[in-house]
């Protein structure tokens, strides 16, 4: 048995989210087609071309550090562990050997004000703390997690882009299923809202510019769509070999079933124009999980609310599943939180389960003017009834790197 696959459980999941941080609210917003776009203030962005954001709640004084996407990931970690405790067993208790962590991060990107304050002073200023000034090394992440949780195993840290905290499941449900970790915590965290984020995605023309109306800036598959809206935020979930979790009494909330990636370096702000390495990561996350594409019922898309990204990724869909195609339905759940750039793919996982837990797909909101060339199903303004079916989780980040993963729900 040492050698035996084993199968893979999300046994607890955390969220920092613009729509809230605790699963049930979360839940409520999106199945309630809630747009958290609003102008930014965790900055003035008065001179920028875009203007509005969709920024994580927490509540006042849980942001200690500088760097907001530390604070979110130590969040989403304890009410993950939380979570998965709150029926079973102790996790340290139950496992004799320690879990570990699989994150995806973001990049670091050092404020404006602060460089100028360090030049002027020559140096660091009175009363800053070293780890926390111009930049947090993304490692930093990382220790603080394991330190709080006492993990001693070695933790893995993703900067895949936008597929980051898809491949940092991925990664972590391989070594559960491989017998190389007794439980995982695996998500991402970002927070790209600061001057040089936004302003680089400006310069990029990635971001929508619909300033003046930002509860309809974000519309993935909308002929009128005009870039994506930044979000920040972190989801963790907890991954458990399922015997064991049920050993312990844990509540399942659902089961990770395969994982695949590619790379395909077409460019790196636009993906391959007939969607090659999207192809390629789905088909291998379906290979993984020793499924069909005819078990195939839902995706939740990348859908990023760009140009060129939805109608690649439909065309990408199209040549997966063929006529099958005509048979799923999809959603963006981008098109209410904003894209969280290396927190988005955990953040969206947790998305649908906590909808499709309760029977529902969320909606897509925005979809006014359909994009001829973005011709599937996608649930449109209000939720759906769903069966607890096969689900696949795109990701796929600029430079080319693609993610997917294919769960489904606990029954």
């Amino acid at each position: 048995m040492e050698n035996a696959v084993r199968r893979v459980a999300i046994t607890g999941m955390g969220v920092v989210s613009p729509l809230g941080s605790e699963l049930g609210e979360f839940a409520d917003g999106l199945l309630a087609g809630e747009s958290a776009a609003a102008p930014i203030t965790v900055f003035d962005a008065s001179h920028l071309p875009t203007r509005i954001g969709a920024e994580a709640r927490l509540a006042a004084g849980a942001i200690a550090l500088k760097d907001r996407k530390i604070a979110f990931a130590e969040n989403a970690v304890r009410r993950a562990i939380d979570d998965a405790q709150r029926r079973g067993a102790a996790l340290a208790d139950h496992y004799d050997a320690g879990g570990g962590v699989s994150l995806g991060i973001g990049l670091e990107l050092f404020s404006m004000p602060d460089m100028l304050a360090f030049l002027a002073h020559g140096g660091l200023p009175d009363g800053m703390q070293p780890l926390t000034f111009l930049q947090t090394p993304s490692d930093l992440c990382l220790h603080a997690i394991s330190h709080e949780h006492g993990l001693t195993r070695p933790p893995i840290m993703h900067v895949s882009a936008c597929a980051a905290a898809t491949d940092a499941i991925g990664m972590a449900f391989r070594m559960v299923r491989e017998g190389r970790r007794s439980w995982m915590l695996a998500g991402g965290s970002d927070s790209m809202l600061n001057p040089l984020g936004v302003a680089g995605f400006c310069k990029l023309e990635a971001m929508t510019t619909r300033n003046s109306d930002p509860k309809r800036a974000s519309r993935p598959f909308d002929r009128d769509r005009d870039g994506f809206l930044l979000g920040e935020g972190a989801g963790v979930v907890v991954l458990e070999d399922l015997e064991q979790a049920q050993r312990r009494g844990a509540a399942i909330h659902a089961e990770i079933l395969g994982y695949g990636c590619s790379f395909d370096a077409h460019g790196i702000s636009e993906p391959h124009p007939e969607g090659d390495g999207a192809v390629l990561a789905m088909s291998r996350a379906l290979r993984d999980a020793r499924l069909a594409t005819h078990d195939i019922g839902h995706i939740n898309a990348h859908g990023t609310s760009t140009p060129k990204n939805d109608p690649v990724e439909t065309r990408a869909i199209r040549r997966l599943l063929g006529e099958h195609a005509d048979r799923i339905t999809v959603h963006s759940t981008k098109s209410m939180i904003g894209h969280l750039i290396s927190a988005s793919g955990a953040v969206e996982l947790i998305a649908h389960i906590v909808c499709a837990a309760r029977g529902w797909i969320h909606p897509t909101i925005n979809i006014e003017n359909r994009d001829p060339q973005c011709d599937l199903d996608y649930v449109c303004d209000e939720p759906r009834r769903i069966e607890r079916g096969v689900f696949l989780k795109n990701s796929f980040g600029f430079g080319g790197q693609n993610a997917t993963l294919a769960a489904r729900l606990a029954c």
